[in-house]
Parts: structure tokens; sequence; C-alpha cells
């Protein structure tokens, strides 16, 4: 069981009608403590499941107030532990509530917090894309499937891509105008360099790793629908992010490599495959990440802003589907002719 420590700073004056806001919450235990004359805080032991209608009902309640703070900490243990019977718990009917949302996975401030630094451009993430391009050159080159995998665990695109998806769940579109730049800024980071390695060396179109991802098939979409999914749930649940990472980058950094190296080999038709292949698997990892963060419920913290969440949820969500749509019939058909040739 996930736990978190959720400390409330709000103005002295104020602190019965915290009480009255907090009544019927589920909580395992409290505390308070007084700052000083103009501040109180209240710090609270509740499973991470129960934490995001809190905060946003503290949020709406105390917001406007100028000492109002919230703080969330993860909590690695307690003692005694919560399941122990001798622990009283402060259990109310919110645990029945219908509204009560976000089982299984992390508050919606934790995720965005979580992801909102990596949608930031740093010297940190330019030496990082291009480490992992020349880690994915080498070993596309080598034909070397460890080597490649090295090179998806170094890739820094997890992270702007699930920003990508929550700032759509949310409608929050300055984070994800920094995600697309971010995102957008790495691709062009990677694409550039992996066009001077095919400049320089030798590129043999028909090696493993090349040819097999300037064919894109059907079964791309599976894995890349599969990626986007594990990408999101990476985040709302606190698995892992590197190793999931790994399947996000293995449907995006290879065939942005390969399509840098050959266009530097002048192979114009053999990259608009590879070419292709990179488009569908943003649109999918897109895709799946959203319908991920609308099934687990995240939405807008204020009630004002849901409608237009709604919207630009389903507007993103019919956009990729109809890309998707035509991706799919395009390799379809594109197979059939190949076939009957």
């Amino acid at each position: 069981m996930a736990l978190r420590l959720l400390q409330v700073v709000i103005p002295s004056n104020r602190k019965e009608e915290l009480y009255s806001v907090i009544r019927g919450e589920s909580r395992i235990e409290s505390w308070d403590q007084v700052i000083d004359e103009n501040r109180y805080k209240l710090s609270i032991l509740l499973e991470v499941d129960d934490s995001e209608h809190l905060i946003t009902k503290l949020e709406h309640h105390f917001s406007n107030t100028g000492t109002f703070r919230i703080v969330l900490y993860p909590v690695e243990a307690t003692i005694p532990r919560p399941d122990d019977p001798d622990v009283e718990r402060e259990r109310g009917t919110a645990k029945e509530q219908a509204n009560k949302e976000g089982k299984g996975r992390i508050s919606r401030e934790e995720l965005y917090h979580d992801l909102v630094d990596s949608t930031r451009l740093s010297w940190v993430f330019a030496v990082l894309m291009l480490a992992s391009t020349v880690v994915a050159a080498t070993g596309i080159l080598r034909n070397s499937e460890a080597i490649i995998i090295g090179s998806m665990v170094i890739a820094p695109l997890l992270g702007p891509n699930v920003a990508l998806s929550l700032a759509t769940t949310l409608a929050d579109f300055h984070l994800a105008k920094n995600a697309l730049r971010v995102t957008i800024t790495g691709i062009g980071i990677s694409l550039v360099f992996a066009i001077f390695i095919g400049l320089i060396l030798e590129i043999d179109p028909t090696a493993h790793q090349i040819a097999s991802r300037t064919e894109p098939n059907l079964g791309d979409i599976g894995l890349s629908l599969a990626s986007g999914i594990a990408g999101a749930l990476a985040f709302t649940t606190g698995v892992a992010s590197a190793l999931v990472g790994v399947m996000v980058a293995v449907a995006l950094l290879p065939p942005l490599v390969v399509m840098g190296m050959l266009l530097g080999a002048g192979q114009w038709q053999l990259a608009a495959g590879a070419l292709f292949l990179l488009f569908i698997n943003i649109i999918c990892i897109n895709l799946s990440g959203v319908l991920t963060f609308v099934i687990q419920g995240i939405k807008p913290s204020h009630w004002g802003k849901e409608g237009k969440a709604r919207n630009t949820t389903r507007v993103a969500i019919s956009v990729w589907v109809f890309l998707l749509l035509i991706l799919t019939v395009s390799l379809y058909y594109s197979h059939i002719n190949f076939d009957f040739l």
C-alpha cells in the first residue's frame, strides 16, 4: 500500500474551516502544528488513492489565501504499520464515494510535477539525445540488438511524449507547447546527427536492423500502442520509468536514426519508409497515452475547466484515430500490392 504525507498550511483563523473540509475524508492519521500567529499546519498521513480528492478540495477552499501551501511527500515506511489492527484509522464515507478517483495511481499533482521537468530544454537533454543517437547508430551498423537496447535506455524521449498526452487530457496548452518543443528538438538533434553519420559512413540498406525499419507493418502499430500504454502507466502507477522507457524508445529512436542515416546516404525511398514508421509510432504512443489517462480518470483540478478538457480530449482522440486509420489502410494496401507484384 503506497502512502503519502500531505501537509497543508493555511491562515490560523481558518483552522475550523479546514477541519470541516477534511471531515469524512479517508486518512490514517493527522497531527497539527502552529507555525506562527498567522500560519497553521496540518499533516495528514493517507493512502495514495485518497490524496487527489483531498488535494482538490483543499485547493478549492483555500487557494485564495496568501499563506496557503500544500506539500506532498512519498512515504517509504511508517511504524506502526497502517495495516496493524491497533492503528486507529479515521475512515469516513469518502472511500465509497463515486467521486473518489485515481484508484491505483498517484495524484494528478504528483503526475504533473513528475512530467513538467521533462518538458524543459537543457544541455543535459541535448547531450543525452546525441549519446543515444551515437549508440543507436553503432548498434544498427553492427547489427547488435544489445547495443540498440542501450540507446533506448539513454534516450530521454519518454517524458516529453507522456507529458504531451497529459497536456491533451488536461487541456493544458502551456504544457503541450513545451512538450512539443522538447520532442521536436530531440528529434531534430538525433536526425541531424544521424544524417551526418550517413554522410561519412557506408550504409548497407539491406542490413537487418535497417531493412526491418524501412518496411513498417501492422504489427508495428500494436507495438506502438502498447508502448504508449506502458509509458503512461509508468508515471501514473509509479513503475520504474527506465524500464518502460525502453518500450517507448524502441518505437521512436531506432527508426529515427535509420531515417537520418539513409537520408545521409542518399537512399530517399527507404528513408521515407522509416519516416512512415516514425509517424505511426508517434500517433500510436500519443493516442494510447491519452486513452490511458482518460480511463484512469485524470481531469483538471478546477471544475470549470473539465468541459474544455473533455472537448480537447475528444478532438485529439478523433484526430489521432483518423490519422491512424489512414496509415493502417495505407499499410494494408501497400503490402497487398507488394505481395501481388
